[in-house]
């Protein structure tokens, strides 16, 4: 390491060696003095601090703080909050063997301030330092009938349906859990829950008798052909049409937590009016949270290209929406084609599109939607959230979760002020 003082320890430590017989003690004693100016600014390098103010005067819980990462080194980390350190996640989003962000998460009161120490480490942490709020995954079928965990898939057919244990990539927070389907459909499937816990690694998304009769939810809605909840479709002028045909379909997890999940169902050369485009879709669930962020990312000539997304009519469902940017249905179906074992299960589903551009409300036989065009940055994003009515903890009738959603989908986008 290069260091360079400042001039006047520089004639400080001239005058001290005009004296030879001392030169020796001298020695030593700069020695010390340079490991310890070293350490010193060696420590001030990896220590940041991180202030975030909540600009409303509403509480929040589970706040999500990201942050990027300056320095392509950094393997690990540790924030602190009041001297006690609290769970973080390090992610790499496009699996170039290098750290792109840091994420966090705090409870704030209205107008609460708060800061954070974040230490940085060259070297990786253990995956299990702290307890899981989030899950992904992903499972092969094996011709023997067993499953094999993967995080990744692709497939030039475009579909791996049949292929893969409940059909494509899985996440879920303690609150609710969501499955793509990995076929020209896409579809955003969803699980709900009796209680706020963590299931799929046992339940597979199927449960056991044994594990519903302990309390753990399942499959509550059956998406068929549909747009399921915020899956995006191409518009044919009358209808949603799926993702086809396309030269390969690709999911990966990217991350499984502790704190978040990020699934990718991402397609490639797909002919979409003429043209050839790709598509990745990216789902970001945090812990704590019941919604999912969806970032759906275009490459190649869009012009012209309409899109849509919204949400699907269950049977004898209730709609709420504003017309411009905000969707919700509250129903009852079966989740399932087996009417006999299973009940019909009612539930909410909505999309909140104030960050897409929307063109207009439109609706087919299946779906209430909005079509959608891609923004200045080849972009459609987009929230959406889904209620089971057997949680012990959310909504229970149309009235409830239509007024969640209203005031889920005009919340401020940045409620927290980041300085770091």
């Amino acid at each position: 390491m290069l260091m360079v003082l400042p001039q006047n320890q520089f004639k400080f430590m001239e005058t001290l060696f005009n004296y030879p017989s001392r030169q020796i003690y001298y020695m030593k004693y700069l020695t010390v003095f340079i490991f310890i100016f070293s350490s010193l600014w060696v420590q001030a390098q990896v220590t940041r601090t991180c202030r975030v103010r909540n600009n409303s005067n509403e509480q929040i819980y589970d706040a999500a703080i990201v942050l990027p990462v300056k320095d392509n080194n950094v393997k690990g980390v540790t924030i602190y909050y009041k001297g006690k350190e609290i769970a973080s996640q390090l992610d790499d989003l496009d699996q170039d063997g290098i750290a792109d962000e840091i994420v966090f998460l705090s409870d704030f009161k209205g107008k609460e301030k708060k800061e954070f120490t974040i230490t940085f480490s060259e070297k990786p942490f253990p995956t299990n330092r702290y307890a899981a709020r989030v899950h992904a995954q992903m499972f092969k079928k094996e011709k023997d009938k067993s499953i094999t965990p993967i995080t990744e898939a692709s497939s030039p057919t475009g579909t791996l349906y049949k292929n893969l244990h409940h059909h494509g990539p899985a996440f879920e927070s303690e609150l609710m859990a969501y499955r793509i389907y990995f076929d020209k459909k896409q579809t955003v499937d969803v699980y709900g829950k009796y209680h706020k816990q963590l299931e799929l690694a046992r339940s597979l998304w199927y449960p056991t008798d044994e594990q519903l009769a302990e309390g753990f939810g399942d499959d509550i809605l059956r998406v068929s052909g549909s747009t399921g909840v915020g899956t995006l479709k191409g518009w044919n002028g009358k209808k949603a049409i799926h993702i086809e045909p396309v030269d390969n379909r690709e999911a990966r997890i990217i991350a499984s937590g502790p704190l978040r999940t990020v699934v990718d169902m991402n397609s490639y050369g797909w002919l979409y009016n003429g043209k050839k485009i790709d598509l990745k879709s990216r789902y970001i669930l945090y812990a704590g949270h019941r919604d999912a962020e969806v970032y759906n990312t275009f490459t190649g000539d869009t012009d012209s290209l309409i899109f849509c997304t919204g949400v699907q009519k269950i049977k004898d469902c209730e709609m709420d929406q504003n017309g411009k940017n905000r969707i919700a249905v509250w129903g009852t179906d079966f989740p399932v084609n087996d009417t006999i074992k299973y009940e019909k299960q009612t539930l909410g589903l909505a999309v909140d599109l104030r960050k897409a551009k929307c063109i207009k409300p439109a609706e087919d036989k299946a779906n209430y939607l909005y079509l959608v065009e891609p923004d200045n940055n080849n972009q459609i994003n987009y929230r959406i959230t889904v209620c089971s009515h057997k949680e012990t903890f959310g909504y229970h009738n149309s009235k409830d979760f239509f007024k969640y959603v209203r005031i889920w989908a005009s919340r401020p986008c940045n409620l927290l002020e980041i300085n770091y």
